[in-house]
Order: structure tokens, then sequence, then C-alpha cells
């Protein structure tokens, strides 16, 4: 992909979405064409030059200090995860332009992912990759194994595979972060050529991508709640949790859990009755004396 173009339409995306109004702006006057801040406004609130500005959001800027970029992010009100995708594109290490290795899971993480017999979790690398899976995942998200390996993809299979649909109650959020967190990656690995070849098949094939993919959201994969609607349980609420490897940040391990009584935990338990891994028994309900 093309650094510059990702770090221009990022800066202009960011700009747009800022009112006028919320931060004092509209003292400049005059008609406005476009919504949000004009650049010599964002400069200004920056503490930088226009004509310095506007070369950083053509792509043009070369060397730019970190100051710079924190106060480019306090007056773009840019979040943790947007301020790593500006440094990322700005100041791209030259660590991340080398080609990468393909990635492997470690032995240890695998022996990890298999003792979660009671819970789903895999494993996403670079390009939302999936890399690995215990049978709760299987059962759950895909049939992995069934897949060709250029296909266990998590944007591929949310945005190309129809069933995604009927599998996220709320695709439409499902489809957002999905695409955030791809432009996440992006922003660290911007030069990866199998990265570029993937966004630009999903343009192509789903214009549902190419409407969310072009609002440059970004956001990387933490927590939260999401919602399955599995054809021999039902629909059941999930948590979740990303927990990202301590010697490859390249690596994620997702796992989905529930509450311990509730009725998603009895659905997760007895989806794991369907494994060839025996599942622990519930514990039985103690009297309290």
């Amino acid at each position: 992909m093309d650094r510059a173009r990702q770090l221009s339409e990022f800066l202009k995306t960011r700009r747009a979405r800022l009112s006028p109004d919320a931060v004092g702006a509209n003292g400049f006057g005059g008609q406005r064409r476009v919504p949000g801040l004009r650049r010599e406004e964002l400069a200004l609130l920056a503490g930088v030059s226009v004509d310095y500005y506007t070369r950083l959001e053509q792509g043009r800027a070369r060397n730019v200090s970190s100051e710079v970029l924190s106060a480019v992010a306090d007056a773009l009100g840019l979040d943790a995860d947007e301020r790593a995708y500006l440094n990322n594109l700005a100041k791209p290490a030259a660590a991340r332009r080398r080609p990468a290795r393909p990635q492997k899971v470690g032995l240890e993480l695998r022996q990890a992912l298999e003792a979660l017999v009671t819970v789903p979790a895999y494993i996403i690398g670079r390009r939302l990759d999936v890399l690995a899976w215990n049978e709760l995942a299987r059962l759950l998200v895909a049939d992995f194994p069934a897949l060709p390996a250029a296909e266990r993809n998590m944007a591929r299979l949310v945005f190309l595979d129809e069933t995604a649909k009927d599998l996220y109650p709320d695709w439409q959020t499902k489809a957002r972060d999905t695409v955030s967190n791809l432009r996440f990656d992006a922003g660290r690995h911007p030069d990866d050529p199998e990265l570029a070849a993937l966004v630009g098949e999903l343009s192509l094939r789903s214009a549902d991508f190419r409407r969310l993919w072009a609002d440059h959201a970004v956001h990387g994969k933490t927590r939260g709640r999401k919602r399955f609607a599995h054809p021999l349980l039902g629909e059941l609420a999930l948590d979740y949790v990303a927990m990202r490897a301590p010697d490859d940040p390249d690596l994620t391990m997702m796992i989905y859990s529930a509450p311990s009584g509730s009725e998603a935990a009895a659905s997760l338990h007895l989806l794991a009755s369907f494994t060839t891994t025996p599942a622990p028994a519930e514990p039985e309900p103690q009297e309290i004396t």
C-alpha cells in the first residue's frame, strides 16, 4: 500500500470529523465548503505552520518529530490506537520495511490453546490470518481445517462468506471492528505486499468493505462482547479478550467466555460436549450452611 497516501487520507478523515464549534474554530469566518476543520485551523491548534501541516497531510514531510506528531494528535483528538497508527505511518521503522517472515505459532502457545477445552479460542496473526484454533472455535466460528490455508482469514470470512451474516446478528458492528483491526495492522506493516493484495481483493469484491475501509477507522483488538447465532445453540452473547503474545506482538490469542451460571456458559458447555475432548463436568451446587 502507498504509505504516504494512507497517511494523507487518515489525516483528512480525522480532520473532517472535527466540529468547528467544538474546538472554537468558527471564529475564522468564511463559508465552509466541506465539513470539519480547515488545514489552517488544524495547524493553529497544533502549533505548527500551515505549510508544514499541509506537507504532512500530503505525505511529503520528512523526519517528522515525535513532538509534532503528538501536537497534531492532540489537535485531532486521536485515541491511543489512532496515535499509534499515525506514528507508524509517519515514522515507519526500518525493520517493518523488510519482507516479513511467515508467522509460526510456537509450541507453548499451541499447548495453551489446546488446554482451553471449555471456551472457544483461536490465534490470529498479521492481516487477521487465523493460524491456530481449538475445537470449540472450530464449532462456533468456522470449520477452519476444511478451509484452504489462504482462506483462513477473519476479514475474508466476514466479508466474503455469506454465512457470516447469519453467524453474527450484529454483522455491521463485526464488519466495522474487523476493518478497524485490519487498518491497525496496516499501520504496523504499511509496506506488506500481502496485506495490500488482501485489501485490494476485498475492495473489489465487497462494497461494504470499500465503504468501511474509506472511513479510516483504527482500533486494535482488546476486549468486548460479541453475539453469535449458532445453528444448534441459538443466540448467545460471549465476552472476548485479545491477548498478545509477549514475544511477538503480531500474534494475538482471541478467547471467548461467558459468566459462570449464565445461559451462554451452559451453551458453551453443550458445545464442548460435541468435541472429541471430553468437557469437564459442571460442579455440583454447594449448599451454604
